[in-house]
């Protein structure tokens, strides 16, 4: 035998027992994966060592990753229903435990506004602001989840609802102009806040935005946006002044049907703002509540006391089923803008044997008053209510109070503005848009001494909730396609109305003028 033969080769050897090492190791590495238990029980017998615990294995339909998967595919359809054109319809609906408000459209070189409607909430895409060639997806979004808004010290009121513009990051080559109502008694008092998070991000940076892009008026403010965001405006009064914002009281109650034994009455106390009321007629919906005559303003400061509203008086045959008399609303629910509401229930007396209230409790009648703590002296709201079974409850009671306008945007306004001031050989100017809303001669010569006819008339439009696909096929009628051009440069595509319509409101108008 030779030297070589008898010489030791180490890659024979490697092979030989390298190959059922790692078939060993394998082996034991898919017994940890697949049979946990026994294998830590063998642990245990042979080595009397606690194992390591090792993570509850999922069901056999269950895959890792179905949870994540299954909150991003949420979250995907919520913002794809957000930003769904809504073809000029202002939709209400729960997403992912959110009441919203909001409308949606494409926007091209052209421009384009959005408005929710009876909010006061609008924004406008100026022409330019979208590069030619392009479109662009954009919402508005009135949100209605309290959680959203900015955590507020005692000394900040919450004076404006909380807008959301998207898609969230947005830019575009012009400023936009976001536009909401706000409550507060100084306009100089109401600061606008930003948020740079999304909608369904668990917490919100509020943060306040410098004032040059921002104006506010006596019950609006107007924002110039780079980027697309959340928006609401805070009250911050000097440490010198005393904070002040206007509150809206409604009241609210279901019909009174013959026999009907109970009756509950409902007080809200909202930021006089549209949208505020708007919440609240949509939470009455379910339960059958409707508004019981105007609302009526309430002077609310920073620096005072809970809320009461005190029952002062009801009609005999009628009796107060609740142990107090006075309800109280602690002030900062009403202050942060939580929109609070307090309640009377009220039960029909049963009739003696010598007095007959059957005819008394037909119908009801409540006076009750509402002040700050420690105010009643000097400031105090007095509430009136009634009802009657011979009421017509088919539709809505009429109410005194004017309904939110929708506003045109300001730079269209002033276009049509001066479009339709020249005075025409035809009469196609804006006395043909007043024949068409129905005043008569009298009425148009009344315009005619005002400053501005034309935008005498535009107001009037605004102030009866006229939309811009109303307002464009009013100028197409007209046969004033440069009007009704620059209108279908801030909105989609137009829906006709009948004329009827417009028609029926000549009274209201006329009223009005």
């Amino acid at each position: 035998m030779s030297s070589g033969e008898n010489s030791f080769q180490p890659a024979p050897f490697l092979l030989l027992v390298g190959i059922p090492v790692a078939s060993v190791l394998l082996l034991v590495q898919c017994l940890r994966w697949h049979c946990p238990r026994w294998l830590r029980a063998s642990w245990k017998l042979d080595r009397q060592v606690e194992p390591v615990p090792h993570p509850t294995p999922l069901p056999e339909d269950e895959s890792p990753h179905q949870g994540p998967s299954a909150a991003l595919s949420e979250m995907a359809a919520f913002y794809q229903e957000l930003h769904t054109p809504t073809q000029g319809q202002t939709v209400t609906r729960l997403l992912m435990h959110k009441l919203l408000v909001f409308a949606a459209r494409e926007v091209d070189h052209r421009g384009g506004c959005l408005i929710l409607r009876d909010t006061g909430i609008s924004l406008l895409i100026p022409p330019g602001a979208v590069a030619l060639g392009r479109q662009e997806r954009v919402s508005l979004v009135l949100v209605w989840d309290l959680s959203d808004g900015p955590k507020l010290s005692r000394a900040q009121g919450l004076v404006s609802p909380v807008v959301a513009c998207g898609p969230h990051g947005t830019s575009f080559l012009k400023p936009c102009t976001l536009t909401f109502k706000h409550c507060a008694q100084v306009p100089s008092h109401a600061h606008a806040y930003s948020s740079n998070t999304n909608l369904l991000d668990a917490k919100k940076d509020w943060k306040p935005l410098g004032k040059r892009d921002i104006h506010t008026s006596l019950d609006e403010c107007r924002i110039q946006l780079s980027h697309f965001s959340l928006y609401t405006c805070v009250l911050e009064a000097p440490k010198v002044q005393e904070a002040r914002k206007w509150l809206q009281l409604a009241v609210f109650c279901s019909p009174l049907a013959p026999g009907q034994t109970h009756l509950q009455l409902r007080v809200y106390f909202l930021n006089n703002t549209p949208c505020a009321l708007q919440w609240a007629l949509t939470n009455e919906q379910p339960h059958g509540g409707r508004l019981r005559g105007p609302c009526q303003l309430f002077d609310f400061t920073g620096a005072r006391g809970d809320q009461c509203l005190k029952l002062k008086y009801i009609s005999e045959g009628w009796e107060n089923v609740d142990d107090s008399s006075c309800q109280v609303i602690p002030h900062l629910h009403i202050w942060h803008g939580k929109c609070p509401f307090r309640s009377f229930c009220f039960r029909r007396k049963a009739a003696n044997e010598n007095e007959d209230c059957s005819a008394l409790a037909n119908e009801i009648i409540v006076t009750m008053h509402t002040f700050q703590d420690g105010l009643e002296t000097k400031y105090m709201e007095i509430l009136r209510f009634q009802a009657s079974e011979e009421e017509a409850w088919a539709a809505p009671p009429p109410v005194a109070q004017a309904p939110p306008c929708n506003r045109l945007p300001p730079e269209l306004f002033k276009q049509l503005q001066m479009l339709l001031e020249p005075d025409s050989i035809t009469g196609n100017d804006w006395r043909r848009l007043a024949s068409h809303l129905g005043l008569c001669g009298m009425k148009i010569r009344f315009l005619s001494c005002q400053s501005s006819p034309a935008a005498a008339i535009l107001e009037l439009f605004e102030e009866q909730n006229g939309s811009l696909q109303e307002l464009h096929y009013l100028m197409t009628l007209m046969e004033r396609l440069d009007c009704a051009s620059a209108i279908q440069s801030y909105m989609g595509s137009p829906a006709p109305i009948r004329m009827g319509a417009w028609k029926n409101q000549g009274l209201e108008l006329d009223v009005k003028l």
